[in-house]
């Protein structure tokens, strides 16, 4: 098997940074992939399924969105903000990638394909849809909101963790969480992402969903599309999978039964498997 070679990358948009990793082998074929993670995440989160993709030949970017992990931090969290950045970052690579997002993430990557022809050679779209459950929304605000004040220590943070994923093993492995979390200056341990973009301002301007300007997105989306589902969501139900599949008829959708919202995390080989059969059946 060839090494896999991980490169720091950074694209420049609209005057703030994105810093990003790129895998990639010397046999590496097929349409280089772009890898977006969620609110509250970083590009990390995608660390293992990044590392199996470019072990399989393909040219991996993971970007850390504005206001998080290590790209600027910004005035505006407005999925407008977002899609320009990675329009930015798809002119740096110079070609159409895959788009594999994850809720916020897959927000971004869906307005994209669809307001921008050849833009993406595919969308897939992880946990989340346009018509999302409040309820699991409100859950993830919740979790961000509860500690932004930070952590005493790094078994706090895997506390909270392990309470908000309570399907998945809490992690014994504190060091992998430093790559989430910073030390700050006062001894307390913090999100790696800025707090205005959960507590700023609730106008329209900086909220992160536009449910009219996804839907025309996703109604003009023409590339190979995939919905991958946790099972145990709460964000994605059957009747956000069934609207999702009245805008883009075309798209398949993918269960993976075992995972809840962090589908990768949750059950990371599946995922992986459903992605590559996704790539193989469409030729990319």
């Amino acid at each position: 098997m060839n090494a896999i070679n991980i490169e720091t990358v950074t694209v420049e948009s609209n005057g703030m940074r994105l810093v990003g990793d790129r895998r990639r082998t010397d046999s590496t074929t097929g349409e280089p992939i772009v890898l977006l993670h969620g609110g509250g995440q970083t590009r990390h989160s995608w660390d293992r399924s990044a590392h199996a993709l470019a072990a399989r030949g393909r040219d991996v970017y993971t970007f850390d969105l504005r206001g998080h992990g290590d790209s600027s931090w910004a005035d505006d969290y407005g999925i407008g903000g977002f899609v320009d950045d990675l329009r930015s970052v798809i002119r740096a690579i110079d070609a159409a990638p895959v788009l594999i997002g994850a809720s916020l993430g897959g927000i971004t990557s869906l307005c994209v394909a669809g307001e921008f022809p050849g833009a993406a050679s595919a969308l897939v779209m992880v946990d989340v849809v346009v018509d999302v459950e409040p309820a699991g929304i409100d859950r993830i605000k919740a979790f961000m909101s509860d500690h932004i004040d930070g952590f005493d220590t790094l078994e706090d943070v895997a506390d909270a963790v392990a309470a908000y994923t309570p399907g998945r093993a809490r992690t014994r492995n504190l060091d992998s969480l430093r790559k989430n979390v910073r030390l700050r200056d006062d001894g307390r341990w913090y999100w790696h992402w800025d707090p205005a973009f959960i507590i700023g301002p609730a106008d329209e301007t900086r909220t992160v969903t536009d449910p009219t300007r996804l839907r025309a997105a996703a109604r003009r989306v023409d590339v190979p599309t995939l919905i991958v589902r946790g099972g145990k969501s709460d964000v994605v139900s059957d009747a956000g999978i069934a609207s999702m599949k009245a805008l883009v008829p075309h798209a398949d959708v993918a269960d993976v039964a075992a995972a809840g919202h962090m589908v990768a995390g949750d059950d990371n080989q599946v995922f992986e498997a459903s992605i590559d059969e996704f790539l193989g059946r469409h030729g990319l």
